[in-house]
């Protein structure tokens, strides 16, 4: 590709016709890049590194040492300006060579030299042992007799040799402790030393670009590349005015991006964003597999010591398709502003850019950024499944109007100003409803009592099935000043065999909803509770299944 003066390219990786047929050999030109840009994705990261090179006229090669190891090399791409006609050659990035150290002769020497002062460390050492060994044996000898012939000698002269033969074995000690203090050093001083011969691996990359130039000019390169040890996962702050009498319900959502990079290099004042692509997915949907329908395949009869040699080819590909399947409060002040995110919304993608410009270091640990806000006028309601747990919970749900979708994440919940827990926010694109718990609503009651419960048979004169029959009652007081709606959950049990029969009595209270939610037999009453008022909620069901049978009821997979 070619400048005109003054233009603006942008190259590929591939390495143009003009530079694989020059014979002469492309001149080194080093240089030193600088982290501007990073879009940062939910499973990696794009990285634009900014170069300005002075480049003589000719081929060249611009050689930068300061990209990090963990880029994919293959995603490499060169674009910026020149101020004279400029061709783009090959990209080629490796790790660069492991040095040596250019002062090894000396380096060599003055291990040497610590080594022959380890070597005279340790003969004191042994000198010192032997004189604590000799004046111990002069200890256990000596008792015996310390005259010519053995006789008893006066008692100050035991004192004395016994004096002496303590302070030769405390100094002998000494000596050895002091050498050995000295040789740990000097063992740390030669292990540094042999550290230093040894060839440093390599810990940033070295990129080639080729370029050739008509002119002596100055070129300004952006290299964009993609690493994968960086992500960024969605947070929230909600944040619930239940409102009054006289003021109506309002919730602020605010979006935040909380971003980790263990890349091998600082991102320090860069410009950033985050977007909504995940790449590690790739760009197509998976490519299925026919699905068959066979009969077990029955192994023949064979001796005994082969039979599990060969049932092993027939076992295998059936694994196979199993794998297969299985992928398939605060002062009155004015309240300081955070800067927010701009959002850059296509058909297909959502891209927040962070305004200013922002620093996270390599393995520092996450940021979080306030990415956009939106205040919300939510349908507020309390919610509860006396059957789990009589807790009647605050719970405001809305629709999702914004273009830039709601992405899984930790939602942090307040209300009324105070901090209440933590919940996790579900997908959502636009137009769906977004619903959110904010704690418990102590001045609602809620209390299930059982009514009945009667196991027994039926049948007019032969027993023929038996049945289990059950009677619930809900109470539920609104200890607020204002009416507020309520929804109770229970549950009515499900058959999935024609034998069993289940069926709602008719001294239940009508429902709102069945299979709520798309939940099957999970009830719903919905109403609306006046100030002080208690509702009573009846529920009754039988089931009946054959009297040769026994059946139990569990939790749907």
């Amino acid at each position: 590709m070619r400048l005109k003066a003054n233009g603006f390219f942008t190259a590929s990786i591939a390495v143009l016709a003009a530079f694989a047929a020059g014979g002469a050999r492309a001149a080194d030109v080093a240089a030193s890049s600088v982290v501007d840009a990073v879009t940062v994705y939910p499973d990696g990261a794009s990285v634009t590194r900014l170069v300005t090179v002075d480049l003589p006229a000719g081929e060249n090669s611009a050689v930068l040492k300061d990209f990090p190891l963990t880029l994919d090399p293959t995603s490499l791409r060169v674009e910026g300006e020149a101020g004279a006609k400029l061709t783009i050659g090959a990209i080629d990035a490796k790790p660069p060579r492991a040095a040596l150290p250019v002062n090894l002769p000396e380096l060599d020497k003055r291990i040497e030299a610590l080594k022959d002062e380890r070597a005279n460390l340790q003969g004191a050492i042994d000198a010192a042992t032997a004189r604590r060994k000799f004046a111990e044996r002069f200890a256990e000898v000596s008792p015996a007799g310390m005259g010519e012939k053995g006789e008893a000698r006066p008692i100050s002269e035991w004192r004395t040799a016994f004096a002496a033969v303590g302070d030769e074995i405390a100094n002998a000690d000494a000596a050895i402790r002091d050498a050995q203090r000295k040789q740990r050093e000097l063992d740390r001083e030669i292990a540094r030393l042999e550290q230093d011969k040894a060839q440093k691996p390599p810990n940033k990359l070295e990129v080639r670009i080729e370029l050739a130039a008509a002119a002596a000019t100055k070129a300004t390169l952006r290299v964009t590349y993609a690493v994968r040890n960086a992500r960024w996962t969605p947070l929230y702050d909600a944040r619930l005015d239940s409102g009054a009498r006289d003021r109506k319900p309002a919730l602020e959502l605010v979006r935040r991006a909380e971003i980790t990079q263990s890349t091998g290099e600082d991102w320090s004042n860069v410009a950033l964003a985050v977007s909504t692509v995940r790449t590690a997915r790739g760009g197509s949907a998976p490519d299925l597999k026919s699905l068959v329908v066979q009969y077990p395949h029955v192994p023949r009869p064979m001796a005994a010591a082969s039979a599990s040699d060969s049932a092993m080819p027939l076992a295998a590909p059936a694994m196979d398709r199993m794998r297969q399947l299985r992928k398939s409060e605060e002062p009155v002040m004015e309240r300081a502003a955070e800067q927010q995110a701009v959002a850059d919304v296509s058909g297909f993608q959502v891209v927040f850019k962070i305004p200013g410009r922002v620093s996270l270091g390599a393995s520092e640990g996450a940021k979080s950024l306030r990415v956009s806000s939106a205040t919300i006028a939510p349908d507020l309601a309390v919610r509860a499944a006396p059957v789990l747990d009589p807790t009647a919970f605050l719970e405001a749900s809305f629709k999702q109007n914004e273009d830039a979708p709601l992405l899984p994440g930790r939602v942090s919940i307040y209300r009324d100003g105070v901090f209440v827990g933590r919940g996790q926010m579900a997908a959502a694109a636009k137009d769906e409803t977004v619903r959110l718990g904010f704690g418990a609503d102590d001045k609602v009651k809620i209390e299930r009592n059982v009514l009945k419960r009667n196991e027994g048979s039926a049948g007019l004169i032969v027993t023929t099935s038996k049945t289990d029959e059950r009677a619930f009652k809900t109470t539920v007081r609104n200890g607020h000043d204002f009416p507020i709606r309520i929804a109770i959950e229970d549950q009515l049990p499900v058959s999935e065999n024609e034998d069993i029969q289940v069926e709602m009595l008719s001294s239940t209270t009508p429902p709102s909803a069945t299979n709520a939610r798309d939940r099957r037999g999970v009830l719903e009453w919905a109403f609306e509770a006046k100030a002080g008022e208690v509702k009573d909620i009846n529920f009754a069901w039988r089931i009946r299944w054959p009297k040769d049978k026994g059946v139990v009821m569990v939790p749907a997979g």
